[in-house]
């Protein structure tokens, strides 16, 4: 199956990962759920697509996995996770239905990628996201694996899933990150150390939206599958509320609607995931109505 057909000739496949192991606040396992209850599948059927709704993969709580390591805590819950997700993505993909998986936080991208990377091979993702999630166990600050998964998916955290070929599952020079604007010690040197391609929120200022995600775009395009991880948070607090780690000044409404346009019109995209969405503190599922909203943008809704 090739990548490069475009995203409105697909079925959508959702795919629920309700995990918040990787992160000390709680509530993102509820994300899959809120975004659901949002109106997901519903929005995208009046786009046209034939929309499949696999469930969740199963799921370890903090109240019975063990921390195992205090460098990245509850590690092997969060791969035995990771390894579901990824059997269940590759399923989907070798089907030709395009994955759509709902976080959870942000450590299931190491079970997408994963799963991706066992049907196509070496891809590429653009990573949209306040943060970098570059940390490696002896550089995080706090242990917490939804800070780790883009490193270990370029194969620096020494992370493997059962089932699966070890990383590398994308190729550092097909990955962009767009709308950063908070980065670890750590992080900023592996970003020099393996010249990856980050796009910060004062790119976006200087440059505009659509400059930033145009060049993102072009990074990334040309390997072998084209992921999209959208973290919710890349947006600002006062539109996405309901997220695990806000942080103040990320992309406006229109910002982030134009960023997902801009990736539909590229016709390439393969899969994407939508994480970070914590329902315990969102109003009235603002945020989960957001992600729907972006979903829908990403996979080619137009206001005309």
């Amino acid at each position: 199956m090739s990548s490069n057909s475009s995203t409105l000739d697909k079925s959508v496949a959702i795919l629920g990962a309700a995990l918040d192991l990787g992160s000390t606040r709680r509530g993102v396992d509820m994300g899959p759920s809120a975004i659901r209850y949002a109106g997901l599948a519903e929005r995208l059927e009046s786009l046209g697509f034939q929309v499949d709704d696999h469930g969740n993969v199963g799921t370890e709580i903090p109240e019975v996995a063990p921390e195992s390591d205090e460098k990245s805590r509850y590690l092997p819950a969060i791969l035995a996770t990771c390894s579901q997700i990824g059997r269940r993505v590759a399923a989907i993909a070798e089907a030709g239905e395009m994955p759509l998986v709902l976080g959870g936080d942000h450590s299931i991208a190491m079970g997408t990628l994963a799963g991706l990377h066992s049907v196509y091979g070496l891809g590429g993702v653009l990573w949209v996201d306040a943060h970098g999630d570059l940390n490696r166990p002896h550089t995080s600050p706090t242990g917490n694996v939804h800070g780790m998964p883009l490193a270990a998916a370029l194969d620096q955290c020494g992370f493997t899933l059962d089932g699966f070929d070890g990383p590398p599952w994308v190729d550092p020079k097909h990955v962009a990150l767009v709308g950063v604007r908070q980065m670890d010690p750590g992080e900023k040197e592996l970003v020099r150390e393996l010249d990856l391609k980050v796009f910060t929120m004062a790119d976006i200022d200087r440059q505009g939206v659509a400059t930033v995600v145009n060049a993102a775009l072009e990074v990334v395009t040309g390997a072998a599958f084209f992921h999209l991880s959208l973290d919710v948070d890349v947006c600002d607090p006062e539109i996405a509320p309901g997220v695990g780690t806000p942080v103040r000044g990320g992309l406006s409404y229109r910002e982030a609607h134009l960023a997902m346009e801009l990736i539909a019109d590229s016709g390439v995209l393969t899969s994407l995931e939508v994480v970070e969405v914590n329902p315990v503190l969102d109003l009235a599922d603002t945020t989960g109505q957001l992600a729907v909203e972006l979903s829908a943008s990403a996979l080619g809704a137009r206001i005309l």
